[in-house]
């Protein structure tokens, strides 16, 4: 899928939008990916998971690794693209990410590590952990979106299907904060 044809999609429905939000990072912002939105649609996300799988359709994928909750549904769709075991990570609590409910990696496997909007990496940095103390071998990672204009590298191919340049501020260097507009919590805001 071509980029436009991405970003069209995510904002016909609905899961681009403009304002002041808090991010899962705790940065504020003036745009907020809701990727939930357009999973809602499992045509919708199905093709757009066929375009993640594609890069990585040679690799020998034998599992694909969502980081919950936002990788969830993007793994099972990528994985079912690559023929492949679809699991997700939990966060732990203390900043990494687990597999829990009986999820497992064997030694050897090849895992891609799916996420829906990466902003600062943490979440896919933690997986891509958890799968190499698993003695799996992690062979790339697949967005839907990267917000960071490209900038985000991790130790093995990032492909992201639409990358974006979106400001994103700590709290107290906030702009939007020092003008008023209020802050929205953007995972319950209702258009």
């Amino acid at each position: 899928m071509h980029p436009d044809d991405v970003r069209a999609l995510l904002e016909r429905t609905g899961a681009i939008r403009s304002g002041h939000f808090r991010l899962t990072s705790g940065l504020h912002s003036d745009l907020f990916i809701l990727c939930a939105q357009v999973e809602q649609y499992p045509r919708e996300t199905e093709r757009l998971a066929h375009a993640m799988a594609e890069p990585f359709r040679d690799r020998g994928i034998t599992v694909v690794v969502g980081a919950a909750v936002g990788g969830i549904i993007l793994a099972y769709e990528v994985a079912r693209a690559l023929d492949a075991r679809a699991i997700f990570a939990e966060k732990d609590g203390a900043g990494g990410m687990v597999l829990r409910r009986g999820f497992t990696l064997r030694p050897g496997e090849r895992a891609l590590v799916v996420e829906d909007a990466l902003t600062t990496g943490g979440s896919v940095r933690a997986v891509l952990q958890t799968v190499r103390a698993s003695g799996a071998e992690a062979v790339g990672v697949a967005a839907l979106v990267d917000r960071t204009g490209g900038t985000l590298t991790f130790d093995v191919p990032l492909h992201a299907l639409l990358t974006l340049r979106a400001a994103a501020w700590p709290p107290h260097a906030c702009p939007l904060c020092r003008a008023g507009v209020p802050l929205l919590e953007p995972k319950e805001h209702r258009r």
